[in-house]
């Protein structure tokens, strides 16, 4: 996978930390989210807790920006310091293969595998094993016991 600045990165790089993992949008009304992924990683990424945002513009071409724009905004209006990846495609058949899989192994409403919209929720624990998918209306905030369960 690549960050943001075009780093490429491996999951191996993760192994043994409690993963929340989340496709996001810059221009969404579900933006403000942003401010409890970030406090949350900030309140246990010490414990083991990391949380990765994918930027994705399938829905409602609400993250149109390139790299640069999507870093900036997330900095400036967040102050995000959870890792950012590479804008990326959630579903279709230009679908990322870390979202194929999530998507296969945890289904959505009515056992769908598409995701409905930004910031859909990954929650993978320490040995790798996901552990439950939330929807976008979900607040952060509102993981809090299960990611302290899986800490």
């Amino acid at each position: 996978m690549n960050r943001l600045d075009g780093t490429e990165v491996s999951l191996v790089d993760y192994c043994g930390k409690v993963l929340l993992i989340v496709n996001t949008a810059s221009r969404c009304g579900l933006t403000p989210q942003y401010k409890g992924l970030e406090s949350i990683y900030q309140r246990y990424q010490e414990q083991g807790l990391v949380v990765l945002g994918f930027p994705c513009n399938q829905f409602g071409a609400q993250e149109p920006g390139g790299a640069e724009e999507i870093g900036a905004f997330c900095t400036q209006n967040y102050r995000v310091s959870f890792p950012m990846f590479a804008k990326i495609e959630v579903n279709g058949e230009q679908a990322h293969p870390l979202f194929t899989y999530l998507k296969a192994q945890a289904k959505g409403v009515l056992g769908s595998t598409a995701i409905k919209w930004n910031f859909t929720k990954f929650l993978i624990s320490r040995d790798g094993q996901i552990i439950a998918r939330y929807g976008s209306i979900i607040k952060p905030e509102d993981l809090i016991p299960a990611i302290e369960g899986l800490l």
